[in-house]
């Protein structure tokens, strides 16, 4: 087994930015959503040509009610063939809309609720090997029917709303019963931050 490497203490733990020279940059595909982008990269000693999705970034929301319950959502997607159960989400896709706006918006067009408080919790990167999405995950309590209930057509005509204790949510993550990243990563965040609320 290989040791690990020395490094230098780190004091702070977070992403590094790293500004490393694109020679060309090509639209391989324009897609509806997003397209494929093929950049050649000068890095290092050399360079390198890197395919990736092109993505505008999304917004995904866990909404937990009085009885700490989550709503979750299944829907059909097509690349996975499967109906999976995630926390309602949505493109970043009006231009100059902060996240927190598409957030309340989203969670309305999605499962018809409004919410009181609307916070983020955390952010991911979802395949930073494959694209360049980012998701605001955000967390939101105080929840009520939206005054009209959205149009919904296509995979999202037949979505399935359960509102399922955060816990079960958490045993289904841990148990691969439920396999959806952005779920995922909201669920066992809203989990962590309700644990640590609890200890004071």
């Amino acid at each position: 087994m290989p040791e690990a490497r020395a490094t230098a203490a780190v004091t702070s733990l977070v992403d590094e930015p790293v500004e490393a020279e694109v020679v060309v940059s090509d639209l391989v595909y324009r897609g509806k959503v997003w397209d494929v982008r093929s950049d050649t990269v000068r890095y290092g000693d050399g360079e390198m040509v890197r395919q990736y999705v092109a993505h505008p970034g999304a917004v995904a929301i866990v909404a937990i009610d009085d009885q700490e319950r989550v709503a979750l959502i299944q829907q059909y997607r097509h690349p996975i063939r499967h109906r999976d159960w995630e926390i309602p989400a949505g493109l970043l896709d009006i231009a100059g809309e902060p996240p927190i706006d598409t957030a309340r918006r989203e969670l309305a067009e999605e499962v018809d609720l409004v919410a009181d408080s609307v916070e983020p919790l955390l952010s991911i990167f979802t395949t930073p090997g494959g694209n360049d999405e980012i998701v605001h995950i955000f967390l939101a309590r105080g929840l009520s029917p939206a005054p009209h209930a959205h149009d919904r057509e296509q995979e999202e005509a037949d979505i399935r709303l359960e509102w399922v204790p955060l816990t079960d949510a958490v045993d289904a993550v841990l148990a691969g019963r439920m396999r959806n990243g952005i779920l995922a990563a909201g669920v066992m965040a809203a989990a962590e931050r309700a644990r640590r609320s609890a200890q004071g």
